[in-house]
């Protein structure tokens, strides 16, 4: 159990200090997962970004991510979206278009702040507030795999298990500090779990932004 998500990330860099990197840039999932990111990076001495991945929504329960969508406009989906019965192509259309505008919204107003570091070359830490379905998570790499880090890691406070083995394969090296075995939902092992709002994530870009 954390208190928070400054509690997970102080958790996460405690496991990531003796891992051997190469110019640490730790990335976060808008919105909680920067939260998670900035605790990291602020005990790592790393930089700190953004990658923008946008879950795609069940029509009917909002709540439920079937897929997700990308920064470069890649859709991934997983299992849920063929076993839910009464979702059509047009309903996966409008979902699409509507978290691409999302996306685009959160790109001119976290970029304003903050252009885009560079990751070739350099270590690579993905972090989120957690992994229910994978989605989110899963299309946030594939962003990152694009930039050629030397090394991804993938550090996550909590995940369901099968979430968990899914995403290790896509990437380096994973550390997730639990993983229930009863999981429903991300916010079961955080004490306080209120949401996150754009204006901190624009806040913690500030805080950690090059002096110019």
């Amino acid at each position: 159990m954390f208190h928070d998500r400054q509690d997970a990330g102080r958790r996460l860099a405690e496991e990531l200090h003796n891992v051997p990197m190469v110019r640490p840039v730790v990335l976060g999932v808008p919105r909680g997962g920067m939260v998670v990111a900035a605790e990291i990076a602020s005990r790592l001495h790393a930089d700190l970004d953004i990658v923008l991945a946008h879950k795609l929504r069940c029509p009917w329960q909002p709540e439920l991510a079937i897929g997700a969508i990308n920064e470069e406009g890649r859709v991934y989906w997983n299992e849920l979206r063929d076993r839910i019965a009464g979702i059509d192509d047009q309903m996966l259309q409008d979902e699409v278009a509507t978290q691409q505008r999302e996306l685009q919204r959160r790109r001119n107003l976290f970029r304003s702040v903050r252009p885009a570091v560079p990751l070739a070359g350099r270590t690579v830490i993905l972090t989120d507030d957690g992994i229910a379905t994978g989605a989110t998570l899963l299309a946030a790499v594939q962003v990152v795999q694009t930039q050629n880090p030397s090394q991804l890691i993938v550090a996550v406070p909590v995940a369901a298990p099968q979430r968990a083995r899914e995403v290790a394969r896509e990437c380096d090296q994973t550390i997730c500090l639990e993983m229930p075995s009863d999981f429903s939902a991300v916010g079961q092992v955080y004490r306080s779990f209120d949401p996150v709002e754009d204006e901190e994530v624009v806040a913690l870009l500030r805080k950690f932004a090059p002096a110019s």
